[in-house]
């Protein structure tokens, strides 16, 4: 009866949890941006809106030295446990905007997708939990404590976060975190993550001359920061695909023998892949197949290179300058911030002694694993398959979310990692959409999760 009354609630509000959601992404909410400071309090704002009409009485801005956090929680009950749900408001900028095929922060329906920035990452993950709580609370169903932790800087690495968290530890007491900000296997399977890979991120300056010089004068005299730049970089990588920096590998967990044969039984094309991602062909680590490079082994990529001339036209220039920014993603048991202190030593190494290097270490976060026998990833699993009418799939990603492990660390809680996207989303690409079967059954697995912990034994109190 009880699930026949929720079935009923989420079909004759479906259509207004969708306008809820348009609403958000039409916020153009992006943290890297000065800008867009007043739409990041806005956005804000509206979160905040949508989280009292749920019937979450507490729900406030609170400030940090960069964007607000906006904190949430409702009446607790101590018979109850208490479920903190994490997401971010901030989403990535639009650029390139021609590349779009309806307006970023004017969310379009198309056979079944909403278009729009921030649509799976992460406004239309997070708001499913607003929204069950909406259905619980109307229904007078609510069997849990709620808190809500939605941050505005996620997209420029959480510089406050991490501070934020062990100085209101007290206010975020819980008993499980729930995170949407993942994906899932493919349409129609569900996954539970049990694994998350960590990020190590740099920047690298390489410095010739002091101003920038005429290539016909200069050219083959004096040092060539951008070649130099780029003989590093391909340096750091062997013809097997295996990272060159020393000690590199020295911690990284293998992966167990379940957890291989698990994969080999997923239902992965590597030609639907390759057509997915518009390559050729793939390439990595030698010896592992492409799941496994994704999900369980590390790997260092260049993410981005400039300097000298890129204008329109020809200027002949050798210049003073070149810039890297280079990542890492990490596996258990690596640390990120000694990933960074090899990377650097390597890259100092490897430099001519003809030039300047200056190696930045901006940002990072550890790996996060978790045990699928987890009485809270057992209640994920039942609530999962009750909505979307399917087994759910164990997996990990290979994207990295640090504040997992800052999260269950500080409070020392288990994590359920539920996503609601699809790998084809184009999450920081024009056209970015999300699925609304999945947003829809994404509201009703949080409303049977919510409903499955407070079942737990484990969670009597």
């Amino acid at each position: 009866m009880e699930d026949e009354k929720i079935t009923t609630y989420l079909q004759e509000n479906a259509a207004k949890f969708e306008e809820d959601l348009k609403a958000l992404l039409r916020i153009p909410s992006v943290s890297t941006e000065e800008k867009h400071k007043p739409d990041m309090l806005a956005c804000a704002q509206e979160v905040v809106r949508q989280l009292h009409e749920a019937g979450i009485p507490k729900a406030e801005i609170m400030p940090t030295p960069g964007h607000p956090i906006v904190y949430a929680e409702s009446e607790q009950l101590p018979t109850r446990p208490t479920i903190l749900v994490y997401g971010h408001y901030d989403v990535q900028p639009e650029d390139p905007v021609e590349e779009w095929i309806s307006p970023p922060f004017e969310p379009t329906i198309r056979d079944g997708k909403i278009y729009a920035r921030g649509t799976s990452d992460d406004k239309g993950q997070f708001i499913i939990h607003i929204k069950a709580a909406k259905t619980l609370n109307d229904l007078k169903m609510m069997p849990v404590n709620l808190k809500f932790c939605l941050e505005g800087e996620e997209e420029c690495g959480s510089p406050n976060l991490d501070n934020w968290i062990r100085a209101h530890a007290d206010l975020l007491k819980s008993d499980v975190l729930v995170i949407s900000d993942t994906t899932m296997y493919g349409p129609g399977k569900p996954s539970l993550l049990c694994g998350l890979r960590g990020l190590t991120y740099i920047e690298v300056e390489v410095k010739g001359g002091d101003v920038d010089m005429h290539s016909g004068m200069f050219g083959g005299a004096v040092p060539n920061p951008i070649n130099e730049l780029c003989r590093i970089i391909a340096a750091l990588h062997d013809e097997k695909g295996r990272v060159t920096v020393p000690g590199f590998y020295d911690k990284v967990r293998p992966l167990s023998k379940e957890e291989h044969e698990e994969w080999l039984k997923l239902d992965f094309s590597e030609d639907e892949y390759l057509k997915m991602v518009g390559s050729k062909e793939l390439c990595g680590e030698e010896g592992y197949n492409c799941i496994e490079r994704r999900w369980a082994r590390p790997c260092l990529d260049a993410n981005g290179i400039w300097g000298g001339f890129t204008g329109e036209g020809a200027k002949t220039v050798i210049p003073a300058r070149a810039y890297a920014k280079i990542s890492c993603r990490l596996v258990p048991d690596q640390d990120d911030k000694e990933i960074a202190e090899l990377l650097e030593k390597e890259i100092k190494r490897l430099a001519s002694p003809a030039v300047e290097v200056k190696v930045t270490f901006h940002h990072g976060g550890p790996p996060w694993m978790t045990s699928p026998d987890d009485p809270v990833l057992r209640a994920a699993n039942v609530a999962a398959q009750k909505a979307w009418k399917a087994t759910p799939l164990r997996v990990r990603e290979g994207g990295s979310i640090p504040i997992v492990s800052t999260f269950t660390s500080v409070l020392n809680v288990p994590a359920v990692l539920l996503g609601v996207g699809l790998e084809d989303e184009q999450i920081h690409a024009p056209n970015e959409h999300l699925s609304l079967e999945n947003f829809h059954a994404g509201i009703a697995a949080s409303v049977y999760l919510m409903q499955e912990i407070a079942a737990l034994p484990e969670m009597k109190k």
